[in-house]
């Protein structure tokens, strides 16, 4: 089996996994920091808005269960493109609508899918989402990995536990 990876950037990392998590054909998400200029950030690190990274997940998955223009349909409907370091409430630098490729490949397609919504004028305004090449990815702490689905657990548990 080929593995590939893709690394997303639409706000705040914990929702953009958690909504890439349920794609079939996704075999692992992590989330961390990329495109910034600091080495080994902490998330108040990037918190603080000092070292230029995003807050991202990077998806491994298998090209023939799910292609990357997939991929990036999810991360198109999962946040607003239009809006410049900001994603709902959250807003920063760190929360920036941002695709990094891996290959020339996924570069295309990236440059192609946004040329293509952008003409589509679904959106009223722009997109600014930026498409740059993969830097070093910072893996989060494990208390940031499949945040949802932990808290889920623990809501669960307390839940049993009042009743």
């Amino acid at each position: 089996m080929t593995i590939e990876k893709a690394t997303f950037g639409a706000g705040c990392f914990w929702a953009v996994e958690a909504a890439f998590r349920q794609v079939k054909g996704v075999l692992s998400t992590s989330v961390g920091y990329m495109g910034g200029h600091f080495p080994d950030p902490c998330y108040l690190d990037v918190l603080s808005r000092i070292t230029g990274h995003a807050e991202v997940v990077q998806i491994e998955y298998d090209p023939q269960s799910v292609s990357y223009d997939d991929l990036l349909a999810v991360f198109w409907d999962i946040h607003d493109p239009t809006t410049l370091n900001r994603q709902g409430p959250d807003r920063g630098e760190q929360y920036r609508s941002v695709i990094f490729f891996h290959n020339t490949q996924q570069r295309q397609a990236a440059q192609q899918s946004k040329a293509k919504l952008q003409m589509s004028r679904k959106f009223d305004r722009d997109i600014v989402t930026e498409i740059t090449s993969a830097k070093e990815y910072y893996l989060a702490t494990a208390e940031h990995q499949q945040y949802f689905e932990k808290k889920a657990k623990h809501q669960s548990k307390a839940d049993n536990f009042a009743q």
